[in-house]
């Protein structure tokens, strides 16, 4: 439930004269010119076009039906000009065949079996697949994934990008038809089955049935759990210092009797809540952070609807990022800032920081940037579907609703890991009848939110599509900035298992930068690998510093050349931001700063993230 805001003065923007006035960035002057303006009759026949495709999207969650149709085609095309890979194609599936049929005759025991699931897959953990005849189907399913998997592959001519997609679609379909999908193909089910009467499939119904009302109803509420956000996730004590109509900015209460003097500010991606970096107590980062000691500030973004269309990429980094540093700023002046971005908000804190560097702004004391990419060439499998085709269906979904809603979001990321996250979690609940497990994160994964439709596009365009940041032709406010600009120490983080900002697009930020690089790499994920607190089972990282003047290292060099430690990567990161202060403990600074304007609003935290 939405909490009503205050309008007092005090919330204004720094630099804005009123609250919802949000400027227009200046025209890039890269920038092609602006389309000519067609007359109305053409323009109707545009809306038409554009609500065709809107209406798509939402059938097709977003996903361009060209963009799919295009790869197969292409695929298809280069095969049927390819005598010899087409023989290798029936090579294969007879050598597959050939082990297939082997097995059935010999009843090879587990260990042995020709074909095994990929890693990360667990459908087939349960012992019942070991035995006849769910053996026999979960073997021909993997002999055929296998197959799929290698007729997929490049074939010389294609398209590297469209090799990839048509990969990536084929095990989609595949995870369709997985034997561990159906009640009479999967033992696990069926024991169960058996074991509670049938109890599990009643309860499978109840579970679907509340689901698909939550579909048809639209936004829906958050699932029923223990952890509720301000009581027990996002909970560590602080006031709302600054509200725009962008963000909150929250500033943490002091755990200890002095502090370092340089503040830390925290730019969370907008694509989430702000508090998978404040989760439970024992692993939040913020929380941790302001027990070693740190004055800390993070910015809560609002969750925005259909009237912030317009809001765009750098309303994000003026009304967002620069406004922050501001405000922090006025409450410990005379000090640097710590600053640290996360997924996307480490990008816009990267442009920000490159923008400042050009200024000659000097404010920041040192850069962080948690799973954050600046070039986006080998983006990973969220980057196979970014193309003219697909943007624009994007943008047609995004201008019928105002924004990109976040089940299309969502979407897109289980996509990323369908049999898991998709169709295992859908075994789970509809079949075997089991409530989703509760936790901190679940909780927060629950608690999507959207993008704003100008926003988004100049994001997927000018990054994803363009990539102009590293390329040296990303403009703010009519100037091209360089990230070779920034001379403030960097401490990047990247994690080994991330789907969404695959760690070595992250570490090519040592190609952009020369100032001194501390790179990090831990095991986990683009979520687990952040939130790895200390005493977390089962943590490694590697960890790195280049210092200006180093020869560049090629990421697997660099992974070779640094052997992982056990435990946490936060004491390190601890450490390098007290090395890269003034050493200096002050007493806390006051609560806000009402002699400028900046007086305590409410307690943390605060009113945005409850939006929904």
């Amino acid at each position: 439930m939405t909490r009503p805001l205050k309008t007092s003065a005090s919330e204004r923007p720094l630099a804005e004269p009123a609250p919802h006035a949000l400027p227009v960035p200046a025209v890039s002057s890269d920038l092609p010119p602006p389309p000519v303006e067609p007359d109305s009759g053409e323009r109707r026949f545009s809306t038409l076009d554009r609500t065709v495709r809107a209406l798509e999207a939402r059938v097709s969650g977003g996903a361009s039906p060209h963009a799919v149709w295009a790869a197969w085609e292409d695929w298809a095309r280069h095969l049927s000009r390819a005598p010899g890979r087409q023989l290798d194609l029936a090579m294969r599936a007879q050598q597959n065949f050939s082990k297939l049929a082997a097995h059935v005759t010999t009843g090879a025991p587990a260990g042995t079996r020709p074909f095994a699931p990929k890693a990360n897959d667990s459908r087939f953990d349960d012992a019942g697949w070991e035995k006849p005849p769910f053996a026999l189907w979960q073997q021909g399913f993997l002999a055929a994934e296998d197959w799929w998997d290698y007729a997929t592959g490049e074939i010389r001519g294609m398209r590297s990008k469209t090799a990839q997609r048509v990969n990536f679609m084929a095990g989609q379909m595949l995870d369709v038809l997985s034997p561990s999908n159906f009640p009479a193909t999967n033992p696990e089910i069926l024991r169960r089955t058996a074991e509670t009467g049938g109890q599990n499939l009643v309860e499978g119904a109840r579970h679907a049935w509340a689901d698909a009302m939550d579909r048809l109803t639209g936004e829906g509420a958050l699932p029923e759990t223990e952890f509720a956000v301000g009581r027990d996730i996002a909970a560590t004590p602080g006031e709302v210092v600054w509200r725009n109509t962008l963000f909150e900015l929250i500033q943490y209460a002091p755990q200890t009797d002095n502090v370092q003097a340089e503040p830390v500010l925290i730019v969370p991606a907008w694509i989430m809540k702000y508090y998978i970096l404040d989760l439970s107590p024992q692993n939040s980062l913020i929380n941790y952070l302001v027990g070693q000691g740190f004055t800390v500030f993070a910015i809560s973004w609002r969750n925005p609807g259909a009237e912030c269309r317009d809001l765009s990429l750098d309303d994000y980094r003026k009304q967002g990022v620069m406004a922050a540093i501001d405000a922090v700023g006025r409450i410990v002046p005379g000090q640097k800032i710590h600053a640290c971005g996360y997924c996307l908000g480490g990008t816009i804190l990267s442009i920000a920081a490159a923008t400042m560097a050009r200024d000659g702004d000097d404010r920041l004391a040192s850069l962080t940037l948690l799973a954050a990419q600046v070039d986006f060439a080998e983006a990973g499998e969220l980057g196979l579907f970014v193309d003219e085709a697909q943007v624009a269906f994007l943008e047609d979904a995004m201008w019928d609703q105002g924004y990109l809603d976040k089940r299309q979001m969502v979407g897109a990321f289980r996509a990323l890991r369908s049999h898991d996250l998709v169709w295992s979690h859908a075994v789970r609940r509809y079949f075997l009848g089991e409530d989703d497990a509760q936790s901190d994160i679940g909780t927060w994964n629950a608690d999507a939110t959207r993008m704003p439709a100008r926003m988004h596009s100049e994001y997927l365009r000018g990054l994803f599509l363009e990539n102009r940041l590293s390329a040296g032709r990303f403009a703010v406010e009519g100037a091209v900035i360089a990230l070779g600009d920034i001379t403030a120490p960097i401490f990047a983080l990247g994690t080994e298992k991330d789907h969404i900002a695959p760690w070595r697009s992250v570490y090519k930020l040592a190609l952009f930068t020369d100032t001194e690089l501390t790179f990090a790499l831990t095991s986990g994920g683009h979520n687990g690998g952040v939130v790895s607190e200390p005493g977390h089972p089962h943590r490694r990282y590697r960890i790195g510093c280049r210092k200006p003047g180093d020869l560049y290292q090629p990421p697997d060099r660099w992974a070779a050349a640094h052997p992982p430690k056990d435990g946490s990567w936060w004491p390190d990161w601890r450490d390098w931001l007290n090395r890269h202060g003034s050493g200096i403990r002050v007493a806390p600074p006051s609560m806000g700063a009402a002699s400028e304007g900046l007086p305590p609003l409410g307690p943390a935290p605060g009113t945005y993230v409850f939006q929904r």
